[in-house]
């Protein structure tokens, strides 16, 4: 069996997981608390690379995941590694939702030109990144599925190599030879565009 790294009262976090899943409300609002810290920590992740003046702020990115979360039904928690794996999932798809936004309005979509427009070209680069990289792991997903969503847990989760194993049920090993195949990939599918 494959373990999950626990932290102090995980258990009780798979535990409230868990009965939220199966409708307890009661659950959600206890269990809020003992992952927003988490929640927060994976979006500054994320937004790392992201300009002061970015158009979405940690706090309102973990707010919008969190509704999403909220909406997500018939999901069966295993684990709080799962709960995590999915949020930063749902968040990654914020920030891709919100990159493709910008790339499609600097295309023509309503942009005022102004004469600063080098530091609109900075910011629309990080989101033309931002969308190459979702595009090399759409294209890593066809080829090897697993290899993609390790990269996604590991890079966008912030997952550990041993959570990552359990959100996958395969060894640690597994992970770390996906992980250095899955990123010498993308660097080579990446590298090819530019």
């Amino acid at each position: 069996m494959i373990c999950v790294m626990a932290s102090p009262g995980s258990s009780e976090t798979t535990h409230l997981l868990r009965a939220w899943a199966n409708g307890d409300a009661n659950a959600l609002e206890r269990l809020t608390p003992r992952v927003y810290a988490e929640l927060r920590r994976i979006a500054s992740r994320m937004m790392q690379d992201e300009r002061p003046g970015r158009t979405v702020q940690t706090t309102a990115l973990v707010h919008e995941a969190y509704l999403r979360l909220v909406g997500v039904e018939n999901v069966n928690w295993e684990h709080r590694a799962h709960f995590f794996a999915v949020s930063a999932q749902i968040m990654r798809r914020i920030l891709l939702e919100r990159a493709r936004k910008r790339a499609a309005a600097k295309r023509g979509g309503g942009w005022v030109r102004v004469e600063l427009a080098e530091i609109a070209d900075a910011r629309l680069q990080r989101g033309r990144d931002l969308i190459a990289l979702d595009d090399a792991l759409e294209a890593l997903a066809k080829v090897d599925a697993r290899k993609a969503r390790v990269i996604e847990l590991r890079f966008f989760g912030g997952l550990s190599v041993e959570e990552t194993a359990a959100v996958l049920k395969v060894s640690q090993d597994t992970v770390l030879r996906d992980w250095r195949l899955a990123r010498a990939w993308l660097l080579a599918e990446i590298g090819g565009e530019s």
